[in-house]
């Protein structure tokens, strides 16, 4: 009689550590984290309601962004309530598949980087060429932009999980972060993790330099034909448009780079200095981008504000 030992290959579960080093302050870390994520959920179920309520908004630059806040909410909604579970309630142990799920929508959010570079070209075509910013930007080219940014995330994304369930992790259970990113989990495994490490490295150089690239480019035009306007009232309106997009391209890559630079300049800090950077990254966008696009466009400040008055009265 034949016995087949079947090993697993993988742990049952993981532990996130949290914050390391910063343990005895989980408790009061947690109140900026819990008082960001507020705001991101909030503000991220209410812009798609409003944009989705209101036909005037059913325009290309309001879906974009209707896209851009869904993004956000699945971004904040995957990674901060276990958090919080960690900080409040010591809640650290994860199952394994349930952090490649985690891992995969956390990484997934590289799809708003093609959102902010549909809503370039909604500038660029707005204010370069207005008079056929109606036969270009139609709502199948729209379907079809928002189909190509989810599809390149998900085929860029899938492999993660699939080349992580291979390894045997001979180094512990326990991933020194707040939650399951993808390099955090690859120190864990025993074998040749290059590959993992390569394709993480290119992945984000390809999407994010291509992206900004092709936004600095659009932007580029953008100057030039609102420079070539006779009036400079006109350029300074045409202009404004475009405000709360930059708004949102700062407030999305400038935590990037940020944490770029600080990871390779404080190479040896210690470990939670990077741990709380890349939690700002993760934070600040989702928090910031309702804010932006709510203060900045007329439109969907006069809507909020027609709720809330019709509510009072």
């Amino acid at each position: 009689m034949l016995v087949f030992n079947i090993t697993r290959t993988h742990p049952v579960a993981f532990l996130l550590v949290g914050i390391p080093g910063l343990e005895h302050l989980h408790m009061w870390i947690s109140i900026p984290f819990f008082f960001a994520y507020t705001p991101a959920l909030l503000g991220n179920c209410t812009l798609p309601f409003i944009i989705q309520a209101d036909s005037a908004l059913h325009e290309p630059m309001y879906l974009f962004l209707a896209l851009l806040a869904t993004i956000d909410l699945v971004l904040s909604s995957t990674t901060l309530p276990k958090m919080l579970a960690i900080f409040w309630l010591r809640d650290r142990e994860t199952n394994f598949y349930a952090c490649l799920v985690q891992m995969f929508f956390l990484h997934s959010s590289i799809m708003e980087s093609a959102v902010l570079l549909a809503v370039a070209f909604d500038r660029y075509v707005a204010i370069c060429r207005p008079l056929h910013y109606t036969t270009i930007l139609t709502k199948p080219l729209i379907i079809k932009i928002g189909v190509a940014a989810v599809t390149r995330a998900v085929t860029l994304m899938t492999p993660l999980p699939f080349l992580l369930r291979r390894f045997h992790y001979c180094r512990g259970t326990a991933i020194a972060h707040c939650y399951c990113e993808h390099m955090a989990v690859v120190r864990l495994a025993c074998g040749d993790t290059w590959f993992n490490n390569i394709y993480g490295i290119a992945v984000a150089m390809f999407i994010v330099v291509l992206d900004l690239l092709f936004v600095v480019l659009s932007y580029i035009f953008i100057l030039q034909a609102v420079l070539q306007l006779a009036s400079p009232e006109a350029g300074y309106k045409a202009f404004r448009t475009c405000v709360s997009h930059i708004g949102a391209i700062l407030s999305t890559y400038t935590p990037v780079v940020i944490s770029s630079v600080m990871y390779h300049v404080a190479r040896r800090a210690a470990p939670h200095v990077h741990i709380l950077l890349a939690i700002f990254y993760l934070l600040f966008p989702p928090m910031i981008n309702p804010i932006i696009y709510g203060v900045k466009t007329k439109q969907i400040w006069d809507h909020v504000f027609s709720l809330f008055w019709r509510k009072v009265v």
